[in-house]
């Protein structure tokens, strides 16, 4: 096939008698095409390319021996997660080995997106396609209509580009609205109106998959997809044959399909159907953090604390209380487990009490802002949305997300308090001492009601509290947030008497 000219200023290029139009820049900046120029390109034509010894491999084979190359100096595969050393990554990395389609099954926030994203690290820098083509068409195994028109008038004197692992990847968040057209492709009336037949294959407009060959496809909740869609899913994963409008293609679209989805007695809102289900090759199952140091680890890394002129921080035994409440709501009977609790919750609440220790500071005049339990009251009322309960728990949520926000704070504070003793600060209440404490007051103000004589010290037995709960620099920020902590832990093992005075107000004595 003959490419037509253009106008008699110019003859066409080989890309445009493929149908390829510059990259306009959009107002949104989604729709831009990466810059292939940004990678070095190796050979310039199909006979160079050859003569270089490019190696003629799949997509999968070549993420399989990128993989391979990393294990092998000991590198991990996906960085940035938490607790899955034993479970997870070795069964994403065995599945990327075989060179598995992967289906990842999970509740929501437990790093499948993350995953996902890691995925494109392991593909070559830049490949090289037939230049111009829409669908990568690899040099030396062209299927689209233009792409196979161009190598036969061409031969080896094929003009070739190469193109970055960032136009190799595509993320798909699957909504009941996605039609085949989407995904696999349809006619392009255009095209049609340019002066082409309808029979023709140049008339089609391809779709999400096809223009992402050789590369990575990733579909979120995946059980959103409408059944009628996951079908057409079928044979792209494995016979290849796609019909669009009544033509039948052979595409053979060199494709690795990574999925994600909640387990389906998880969700209502879709399944996926048992012949897409056996498509995939592995499937692996994530999970939330198993251990307590984990899920701290977790918010630590993901949480963004406020920033600004004054230093923000999150004393250690605060972040155990936090993780220890997340656990705690993961088991309870009154929180619907099907729904699950998110690291998104543990996480936005780790944000919220360096928020509230930020406001204190900002209006006391404090520095460095440092959380402490009064800033709990906040966490309550900021995660109170993030959590489903039980129908039957209607209208009792927030009296049973206090009840277990203070078994997690007395469960960290006989652990971390553990051989402390501190019946010299309870003898301090019972000879009359009181301790008034809110959200807006200074921790030097905190402090200083617990004034001693000059025997004593203000605060009887505050460097052991301090070493028991890691808090090695003993700012009166610091200490007064160790001491609320103490003050609340003898409360809820019913040694010394707390009262709510309202406003936030608090009330510690005997």
């Amino acid at each position: 096939m003959k490419c037509r000219r253009g106008p008699a200023r110019r003859p066409k290029t080989p890309r445009e008698c493929l149908g390829w139009r510059s990259a306009q820049p959009s107002r949104t900046g989604r729709d831009q095409v990466p810059d292939a120029r940004a990678h070095a390109p190796r050979s310039a034509t199909l006979g160079e390319l050859r003569a270089d010894g490019y190696p003629d491999r799949t997509v999968k084979q070549e993420i399989a021996a990128n993989a391979a190359s990393r294990l092998r100096a000991g590198d991990e595969l996906v960085t940035g997660l938490v607790g899955f050393d034993d479970t997870v990554l070795p069964a994403v990395e065995t599945a990327l080995l075989a060179g598995h389609d992967l289906i990842l099954l999970g509740e929501r926030g437990q790093a499948k997106s993350r995953i996902l994203r890691a995925l494109p690290e392991l593909l070559d820098d830049a490949i090289p396609v037939v230049a111009g083509s829409e669908v990568h068409d690899h040099p030396y195994h062209p299927f689209s209509p233009g792409a196979r028109a161009l190598v036969a008038d061409h031969g080896d004197d094929t003009p070739i580009e190469w193109i970055g692992r960032e136009a190799r990847f595509a993320e798909k968040l699957a909504t009941p609205d996605i039609a085949v057209a989407d995904l696999i492709g349809d006619v392009d009336p255009i095209k049609v109106a340019e002066g082409r037949y309808l029979g023709d294959e140049g008339t089609i407009h391809f779709g999400l998959l096809p223009r992402h060959n050789r590369g990575i496809v990733a579909i979120n909740e995946l059980p959103d997809l409408a059944e009628r869609i996951q079908v057409a899913l079928l044979n792209v994963m494995e016979e290849r044959d796609v019909q669009v409008r009544g033509y039948s293609l052979r595409l053979p679209l060199d494709l690795l399909v990574v999925a994600t989805a909640n387990p389906e007695d998880y969700t209502n809102r879709g399944r996926i159907i048992t012949p897409l289900k056996d498509r995939f090759g592995s499937e692996v199952r994530t999970h939330y953090p198993t251990r307590l140091e984990d899920e701290v680890a977790v918010m630590a890394q993901e949480a963004v604390l406020p920033g600004g002129s004054v230093d923000v921080a999150v004393p250690p035994h605060l972040s155990e209380v936090l993780a220890a409440f997340t656990r705690a709501l993961r088991s309870a009977s009154e929180v619907n487990q099907r729904s699950g609790v998110s690291v998104r919750f543990s996480t936005a609440s780790y944000e919220t009490l360096a928020a509230s220790a930020l406001r204190r500071a900002l209006r006391v005049g404090e520095e460095p802002a440092v959380a402490r339990p009064v800033d709990l009251a906040q966490v309550l009322a900021a995660g109170l949305g993030k959590i489903e309960f039980e129908t039957y728990e209607e209208g009792r949520e927030i009296e049973v997300l206090e009840r277990l926000l203070r078994r997690a704070l007395l469960e960290v504070f006989r652990r971390r308090t553990a051989g402390v003793d501190l019946s010299a600060l309870v003898e301090r209440f019972e000879a009359g001492a009181v301790v008034e404490t809110s959200d807006t007051l200074a921790g030097a103000d905190l402090l200083g009601q617990l004034s001693g004589d000059e025997t004593g010290p203000a605060v009887p037995g505050l460097g052991r509290l301090l070493a028991a709960l890691d808090v090695a620099e003993e700012s009166p920020a610091l200490a007064a947030s160790a001491l609320e902590f103490a003050l609340e832990g003898l409360h809820l093992s019913r040694r010394i008497d707390r009262t709510d005075l309202g406003d936030g107000v608090v009330r510690y004595g005997a």
